[in-house]
Parts: C-alpha cells; structure tokens; sequence
C-alpha cells in the first residue's frame, strides 16, 4: 500500500516533505522498516514483547492506584 500525498496549491517542497514524513510515522512504517533492517531470533522477539508487556503492566498498575 503505497503512501501518498498531494502537493497543495502553493505549498512549498519542504512543509509537503514535512507531511509525508508525519504520515509514514503515524502508520509506523518507518518504525517497521527500522525493526526488519536486520534478522531478529525468535527468542529475542519474544524477549523484547516480553519486556514490553512488563512496562505496560507496570505503568497500569501504577496508573490504577492513583
């Protein structure tokens, strides 16, 4: 799915750049493209959703006793 962005009336190279930008980081497909550059074991991808999981819970308990 390609992403892309029209260049309005006007606007400069720069700010429709800028918008790009923003787009492809809130659909996360830099962040994909950072995190498939190199191959990544099983047992580390479980590690790292592991540890991920911890600080949610983390922060959710912390967020619950307020």
């Amino acid at each position: 799915m390609p992403v892309e962005i029209k260049i309005r009336k006007g606007e400069s190279m720069d700010k429709a750049i800028r918008r790009l930008k923003k787009k492809l980081e809130r659909e996360n497909i830099i962040k994909d493209v950072r995190a498939k550059r190199y191959f990544e074991k099983p047992c580390e991808v479980r590690r790292r959703k592991r540890k991920v999981q911890a600080f949610s819970s983390m922060l959710r308990q912390r967020y619950e006793n307020m």
